[in-house]
């Protein structure tokens, strides 16, 4: 068995955070904090919890626009609404996930859902950029907004706790998401002294965030709230117990062998693209979406 484990290659702590506009204050853990590959996963800006004051004017981020992935928020405490220029629009609350596929060109904004900005309150927040292949990044834009009631979630034995399948297949449990790659992501809950077991490929890159709790990997090494656990591409099963309640964001996917060339939020295969993504946009092709 020792020799099929996934090994832990470092537990991280948050990097120092900054503002994305006024609304999310983020720790990120990739590509600018830590330097790893996690492909198809190229960021991970986490908003640890804080509390934020009431204000009628809600807090957020304005029209901008991205091309060649996808934007993935998962909500832990507050709501966000969200627009963009193909005409989605919602708002996600706790345990709820909003996977924004921009592929070929999308205009959107992020801000306080009202009733939550007018209250105030805690807020914490995921998102994620999920590299597309080649092959799809010009593919039509798409939205899938998954509810917490509508998570496909398959509950631990012996009451350890449950696993909320964002993408990808537990036990048999498939994700609500559909996905460009292969890509296993789950909201883990368990409870105190819970464990939870995974199999994922030796070649998959993976990572989980401790979101809320502490908890032990693999029997050994300590990880707690807003630690990243990043581990080695060998190996595959890993073991969780909680020391206490924990949430854990579970991350692996196969990664996507292309070249990369990104520029703000364009992330494209060769620097000509991010040319021709500038020039798209400037052009007005990515569509309209009001301030």
């Amino acid at each position: 068995m020792e020799a099929n484990v996934k090994k832990v290659a470092a537990i991280l702590n948050p990097p120092a955070p900054h503002m994305v506009g006024d609304g999310f204050r983020v720790h990120n853990f990739f590509p600018s904090g830590y330097k790893l590959n996690m492909s198809p996963f190229f960021m991970l800006d986490y908003n640890a919890k804080i509390e934020f004051s009431a204000r009628n004017e809600p807090r957020g981020v304005g029209v901008h626009p991205h091309r060649g992935f996808e934007t993935v928020t998962i909500a832990y405490h507050g709501a966000v609404a969200h627009h963009d220029s193909a005409g989605n629009s919602g708002v996600i609350y706790p345990g709820d996930i909003q996977w924004m596929t921009a592929a070929s060109g999308i205009l959107h904004k992020e801000y306080h859902e009202e009733n939550f900005s007018k209250k105030g309150g805690p807020f914490q927040m995921v998102q994620l950029w999920v590299n597309l292949p080649a092959k799809d990044k010009m593919s039509t834009p798409k939205y899938q907004g998954v509810k917490h009631s509508e998570v496909q979630k398959f509950n631990l034995p012996d009451s350890a706790g449950v696993i909320e399948v964002i993408a990808g297949d537990y036990e048999g449990t498939k994700g609500s998401v559909s996905t460009f790659s292969p890509i296993e992501m789950y909201n883990v809950r368990l409870n105190k002294q819970g464990k939870v077991n995974f199999n994922f490929p030796a070649n998959f890159n993976t990572g989980f965030v401790i979101i809320e709790g502490n908890v032990k990997v693999n029997g050994s090494e300590n990880a707690k709230t807003d630690q990243m656990v990043h581990f080695e591409n060998e190996g595959e099963a890993i073991e969780i117990e909680a020391l206490e309640n924990s949430v854990i964001l579970v991350l692996s996917g196969e990664p996507i062998n292309e070249p990369i060339a990104s520029y703000g939020p364009f992330l494209m295969n060769k620097p000509e693209e991010i040319q021709q993504a500038i020039a798209d946009y400037n052009e007005g092709k990515f569509g309209y979406l009001e301030e």
